[in-house]
């Protein structure tokens, strides 16, 4: 699953620079996702480092339209960071 920002972000610019993957960039209004680089930062932390950072509760919240299981985030993962299978 990827993860996605709700209308409720205020731009704080606390998520951008913490996630691993560089899915995060300022969109038209708020900051937005990007479904293809989203790995909810499985290979890197335990946790969505943009989850934690977030000062709003439940604004970066699970992309219904993009589930994905834990084995494709870490293809994902090997593939965005090129590692050798």
């Amino acid at each position: 699953m990827a993860l996605l920002i709700t209308r409720k972000c205020i731009n704080c610019d606390m998520c951008e620079p913490e996630c691993p993957n560089q899915a995060i960039s300022m969109g038209a209004e708020i900051y937005q996702i990007d479904a293809n680089r989203c790995t909810e930062c499985v290979g890197h932390y335990d946790t969505p480092t943009c989850q934690q950072v977030c000062p709003i509760v439940n604004t970066i919240i699970i992309d219904p339209q993009h589930s994905e299981s834990e084995d494709v985030l870490w293809e994902k993962f090997v593939e965005l960071h090129h590692l050798a299978s």
